[in-house]
């Protein structure tokens, strides 16, 4: 009995520090490429260069958040992003902080980041990937909708996600 215990109890506790099959690496370009999660943007050179600035001086839309986050505690998030992208690094941000003020359930993301070409290990496969970033929203498991590089024109970022989730129709700005 012992023995199981000590088992079990090393179990878990591998488990639970291995947080990803693919963690995020450095390329050869500099780039990171896997799974990523807020803390690697926060260290350097992505933290001084782009992701801290842009996380502090954006204003989320609290209005149309409020309205967002009943949605979203049905929703799961599979997310595609670019260390050297223009666009990633205003959005990621923006995407980050937004889910903090929402309370998001952080179990329900998985953002991996893709190199110039758009591939990551593998882990894009499948998933139809053309620009960044793209964030894919998931209801029991169908994707219900997709926000591609930016908002749509006049729009915002929250009130875009808030389409997505609440289930109206909703065309991201490359879709025919």
């Amino acid at each position: 009995m012992k023995n199981f215990l000590y088992t079990l109890l090393s179990f878990i506790v591998v488990s639970c520090a291995s947080t990803s099959k693919f963690p995020a690496e450095k390329n050869a370009e500099g780039d990171l490429v896997g799974i990523v999660s807020k803390s690697n943007f926060q260290q350097e050179p992505y933290g001084s260069e782009w992701f801290n600035d842009f996380y502090s001086y954006y204003e989320v839309d609290k209005p149309v958040l409020e309205k967002a986050k009943s949605h979203l505690k049905d929703v799961t998030i599979k997310g595609f992003m670019g260390t050297w992208c223009g666009d990633s690094q205003r959005e990621i941000p923006n995407f980050y902080k937004l889910l903090d003020n929402a309370n998001f359930n952080y179990k329900n993301l998985e953002l991996v980041a893709v190199n110039r070409s758009k591939k990551a290990k593998g882990l894009e496969k499948e998933y139809n990937i053309e620009r960044v970033p793209t964030f894919i929203f998931y209801k029991d498991g169908k994707e219900i909708g997709r926000f591609v590089e930016h908002a749509l024109d006049g729009s915002t970022i929250e009130k875009d996600i808030l389409t997505i989730i609440s289930g109206k129709p909703y065309k991201h700005p490359y879709q025919k």
